[in-house]
């Protein structure tokens, strides 16, 4: 498990073991808005030697007021699609190894949102992702979890051009009864009112999530998006190629000009 927070990822941990004994289990801190915890993440977990046949890219913040990440990125557009992007990147040549030497398939998870469909009009804002003037939180929200989508798209055709048994995909888990809303009063307040009632609880909304990286029928499918367990239909600039690899692109140049400036 890679956590923002040690002490509530040691209190899952237990949790999980007193259920199950014989997991074998270990939790290591990961904060996907800072580059350089997401480069020592990747550096410890190379170190360990072990195995990586799936990664699941889950971390999220949802319409927070506007603020930087530790890198002078927009929080949700930094933590929901830059930081999944450089650990990612960090450790598919470990993916590579892993699907080789077992002989199984190598699958990635992107968990993005039905509001991918609701970014700003022209999707992904690449000269104003620091623009405090025209943010919006949801629209800014809206635009990471579309580049969780163009993400996975991009990474499944690049990984199929180079014959790699490794699946790329991105998933909308369904309206969860987390924290996510904490920036949210009322909305916080209507869900642990109503919630119950028309929003998914936590293994509900893992479902779908654990379907695509587990279940022998998404053998061999890459660059899909899914909801409750099936292929679902993304947005028209989800499905963009073009605007995928200038997604790509633009992300690549990011982390590699790190620290960028505050204005882009």
């Amino acid at each position: 498990m890679a956590v923002r927070n040690m002490t509530a990822g040691g209190e899952v941990r237990e949790t999980i073991m007193k259920e199950n004994p014989y997991a074998k289990l270990h939790a290591m801190e990961l904060d996907l808005s800072s580059m350089d915890s997401v480069k020592k993440f990747a550096s410890d977990f190379k170190s360990t030697g072990l195995q990586l046949n799936i990664l699941i890219n889950n971390a999220g913040v949802m319409a927070t007021p506007f603020m930087f990440s530790k890198d002078n990125i927009e929080l949700q557009f930094a933590t929901n699609h830059i930081g999944h992007f450089l650990l990612t990147n960090l450790l598919l040549e470990n993916m590579k190894e892993t699907a080789q030497i077992t002989g199984k398939e190598g699958r990635i998870v992107n968990v993005s949102s039905r509001r991918h469909k609701f970014s700003y009009r022209e999707g992904i804002r690449f000269d104003k992702i620091n623009d405090q003037s025209g943010y919006n939180s949801l629209s800014a929200y809206g635009q990471s979890k579309l580049a969780n989508v163009l993400h996975a798209n991009e990474l499944a055709r690049r990984l199929k051009e180079d014959g790699l048994e490794i699946t790329a995909n991105s998933v909308h888990p369904g309206a969860i009864a987390t924290n996510l809303f904490r920036h949210h009063s009322f909305v916080s307040g209507l869900i642990n009112l109503l919630g119950k009632y028309v929003i998914k609880n936590v293994q509900q909304g893992a479902a779908t999530t654990c379907y695509v990286a587990l279940h022998p029928q998404v053998k061999g499918i890459s660059g899909q998006y899914f909801a409750d367990c099936n292929i679902a239909e993304a947005s028209s600039q989800a499905k963009d190629n073009n605007l995928a690899r200038k997604l790509w692109d633009f992300s690549l140049d990011l982390i590699h000009r790190y620290p960028p400036p505050q204005k882009l």
